[in-house]
């Protein structure tokens, strides 16, 4: 990650557009997306020098002491470079000061690289959502030539 680039984190308003081109890097369709999304509280990512915002999540509070990553995404143009890492940690600064014990996220079964990524990041597996694809979702999605089939679960303690 360039140090150089400042990094800040903002809470979008209710009023304020979505950037659902970030947004669907993390989700297959708007009407997934629509199913949570206004029901969260929405971040996005902002470098210094660059106008458009580089991340984004969306939290759901799933229980008094749980909060669910319900989208994460990092812009193409700038994955690799560690702002997902960084966004996780701020995302578990932010629910450690909203009273959280817990951070919860789901991945597609077939997510390889996003699998180790949590790893990494002070996750462990905690779960699966038997058929979350299946019936989440009107058309079958691939990933790494798996149809996607269960959500794998990764939880993190506060």
């Amino acid at each position: 990650m360039d140090k150089s680039l400042p990094f800040r984190l903002r809470k979008l308003s209710a009023t304020e557009p979505l950037p659902m081109t970030l947004l669907l890097l993390a989700d297959e369709t708007t009407a997934a997306i629509e199913k949570y999304i206004h029901h969260s509280d929405v971040y996005v990512a902002y470098a210094d020098r660059i106008s458009d915002p580089i991340a984004i999540c969306a939290l759901f509070r799933q229980e008094d002491d749980i909060v669910e990553i319900k989208n994460i995404a990092v812009n193409e143009r700038y994955q690799g470079q560690g702002i997902g890492s960084w966004l996780l940690s701020e995302i578990k600064q932010l629910a450690r000061e909203a009273g959280y014990k817990e951070v919860v996220v789901g991945t597609a079964d077939a997510g390889y690289r996003q699998h180790s990524f949590y790893l990494r990041n002070g996750f462990v597996k905690s779960g699966i959502r038997k058929n979350f694809f299946i019936e989440n979702y009107p058309e079958p999605i691939f990933e790494n030539g798996l149809q996607l089939k269960d959500m794998i679960l990764f939880k993190a303690s506060l």
